[in-house]
């Protein structure tokens, strides 16, 4: 396997769509969040009459033995919400939660200019990850299994001073309680091949009202969730392209919400990759890349050019809109001239028409 490889195209898959260009809070395309992946509380789902899910299942095959063993990760991300407090009387020191027995009052605001920097209302994430460890195929306790997850809630205050020193304005981050429960299911079908099934299911145990909308279901829901598979001593069966003497065994697998594509360098199979965006087999992101850009696939060197051509107020809000984002303007804004002429195409795999000499 290569580890490296891997881990940028899951990487790609857990930031698709995390914010789209122009790349900034106020954009029309930014103000619904988180459009991979997405896996809603059951509670929220069962209120809905559309095709939201509250589980996502991985199947796939494996040829093996005894000895052969496998590692299973699910990753995803938690939603932070965001929000904007203008204090009521600025502080020259934050007082420390020892000290006091309550907070500083603050109101809430949608957004709050201070200075040339202006505080945005936001989804943040955290990235969370869910670790089976390594087991073997033959070992009856992983035939049928299942655990629960929980990955606490909490609020947290950041103070801002304002640019003449006091401190005017609190960012509240608040995460909202979520709860996985992972069922995995070995199967032997035939000779040396087994059905490897893992459910990923959001369980987070909240009342959710008829009246719920989607912003706020979205605080209890695994976000751009998929799923990292490893294999020692057997390899994977594509899910594509099985070998003929497979393809009925592979026309049995059941995935929802996600499909499992070989990762790593070609020909190997050892790894696979269960995204909820559609890939071949051995995705590659091109070397020429300058980093993760987020939106759609979208081609680097159009998204580059345009972010320069950004108003200066533009490229304010893009700055203060979330940590990523200054990434991309600062990573784009030094960019070396050479390096756009690289973005601009690269022909790669040449090979001789029939019958012509290379």
């Amino acid at each position: 396997m290569n580890p490296k490889l891997v881990e940028e195209i899951a990487n790609a898959v857990l930031y698709e769509g995390y914010m789209l260009y122009p790349y900034r809070p106020s954009s029309v395309k930014n103000r619904q969040r988180w459009n991979f992946g997405v896996v809603y509380p059951k509670a929220y789902v069962e209120t809905q009459t559309g095709g939201d899910n509250w589980f996502m299942q991985t199947e796939c095959l494996a040829n093996g033995d005894s000895s052969t063993r496998l590692t299973i990760k699910l990753r995803f991300l938690q939603a932070v919400a965001r929000t904007i407090g203008e204090l009521e009387f600025p502080l020259d020191e934050w007082p420390h939660a020892t000290n006091s027995g309550r907070e500083p009052d603050f109101r809430l605001v949608e957004s709050l200019r201070m200075g040339d920097q202006t505080l945005q209302s936001w989804q943040e994430a955290i990235e969370r990850e869910i670790v089976i460890p390594s087991f073997h195929l033959a070992d009856p306790d992983y035939w049928q299994c299942s655990s629960v997850h929980v990955f606490p809630g909490g609020r947290e205050l950041e103070p801002v001073r304002s640019l003449d020193g006091p401190i005017a304005a609190v960012l509240v981050r608040t995460k909202e309680a979520v709860t996985a429960n992972v069922n995995l299911a070995v199967a032997q079908v035939d000779d040396g091949l087994f059905r490897l099934t893992v459910r990923l299911s959001n369980i987070s145990p909240t009342a959710v009202p008829p009246s719920a909308n989607r912003e706020d279901a979205l605080l209890y829901s695994l976000l751009s969730a998929h799923t990292i598979l490893n294999i020692e001593g057997g390899e994977f069966v594509s899910s594509i392209d099985p070998p003929a003497a497979l393809k009925d065994f592979a026309t049995t697998c059941t995935n929802a919400g996600t499909w499992p594509v070989l990762a790593g360098d070609e020909g190997q199979r050892d790894c696979m990759l269960s995204s909820p965006i559609i890939l071949y087999d051995y995705p590659q992101i091109a070397p020429e890349s300058p980093g993760n850009l987020f939106d759609g696939t979208e081609i680097d060197e159009i998204l580059a050019l345009r972010i320069l051509t950004l108003t200066d107020d533009e490229k304010n809000e893009m700055r203060n809109a979330d940590e990523r984002s200054r990434q991309i303007l600062e990573r784009t804004e030094s960019m070396p001239a050479e390096h756009f002429m690289k973005l601009h195409g690269v022909l790669r795999g040449l090979r001789p028409a029939d019958g012509e000499r290379p």
